[in-house]
């Protein structure tokens, strides 16, 4: 199917290209979307009588998503969600997602121009694009995580594996100095017990050997 481009699309062309596509891939996206017209004699000769206006608009839209772009690429934003122990999420990051954080730090960013190459289902740092205009994209970090402390974390450059393991020594730690702590009691125990001149009472054995045979 013939159809002629209102603006450019990525791996397809520039606006006024005439260009074979699927028809499948034009009524479903292209057409509905109005990035394109079916190629027939009437829409071309519409075309170039609107071809100023649509360059005009073209340049003044890249514009203003050349200003936001500017302020949005780079940006760092939080994403709370549940994980297993192990950092996999009980769900996933959906452009929807992606869209209302942005748009709640104070950016115009619809869902449909989030890119999600693969759904994010793990805890950590994600880099997203975002299509402002056919011409202008910027990229976004989600850090995804169960809690803003854990966010910070990550954000200084922890991954979820190096927490866990963090975490897991620290308990480790604790669980010894409490052994320790129990030991050292029952030593001075044994200290005073000397010092009074009282022995220490030996647990009895369960040794019969040297009892009286009847």
């Amino acid at each position: 199917m013939q159809v002629i481009l209102l603006e450019r699309v990525a791996k397809l062309g520039q606006m006024g290209d005439v260009v074979d596509v699927k028809s499948g891939y034009a009524r479903n996206f292209l057409l509905p979307q109005k990035k394109a017209l079916t190629a027939s004699q009437a829409n071309i000769a519409h075309f170039e009588t609107q071809k100023a206006q649509l360059e005009a608009n073209n340049l003044e839209t890249k514009k203003e998503a050349d200003a936001l772009g500017s302020k949005l690429n780079g940006q760092q934003f939080i994403v709370i969600r549940q994980a297993s122990d192990g950092g996999n999420l009980y769900g996933s990051v959906t452009t929807r997602d992606v869209a209302e954080v942005a748009t709640a730090e104070g950016f115009t960013v619809d869902r449909k121009q989030v890119v999600i190459p693969t759904p994010i289902k793990e805890l950590g740092l994600h880099d997203v694009d975002v299509v402002l205009h056919p011409e202008v994209s910027a990229t976004v970090q989600l850090n995804v995580a169960r809690s803003t402390e854990e966010a910070e974390l990550q954000a200084s450059g922890k991954s979820i594996q190096e927490l866990a393991a963090e975490e897991e020594a620290a308990a480790e730690f604790e669980i010894q100095e409490l052994f320790d702590d129990i030991g050292a009691a029952a030593s001075e125990d044994d200290e005073l017990a000397e010092s009074a001149g009282v022995a220490p009472v030996d647990t009895p054995e369960d040794d019969t050997s040297d009892e009286t045979q009847p």
